[in-house]
């Protein structure tokens, strides 16, 4: 596996109806690449680290899953600034 991916992020969201998904937006050839999904997991039940590795925000429509472990979160927390390193 490449450095770049293994720095990477995945995301998963998992809603419970369609209605729940308000906008999906990909590019509109200006040549952006751009993607926005917006929706709802409805009400905030809790957040939780699955398996150590996956923070899950669980609502009460559905459930957003990081791949992203809870000392890589503490130490973003202490930096206080967001990196844009992507090489």
């Amino acid at each position: 596996m490449d450095k770049r991916k293994e720095k990477e992020r995945d995301f998963a969201v998992e809603l419970g109806s369609k209605s729940d998904l308000r906008n999906v937006s990909l590019s509109d050839g200006d040549n952006r690449e751009n993607v926005l999904v917006q929706g709802t997991i409805g009400y905030f039940r809790r957040a939780e680290f699955a398996e150590g590795a996956v923070l899950e925000v669980v609502g009460t429509r559905g459930v957003l899953r990081i791949d992203l472990r809870e000392g890589e979160i503490r130490k973003g927390m202490s930096n206080r600034s967001i990196s844009t390193d992507n090489s």
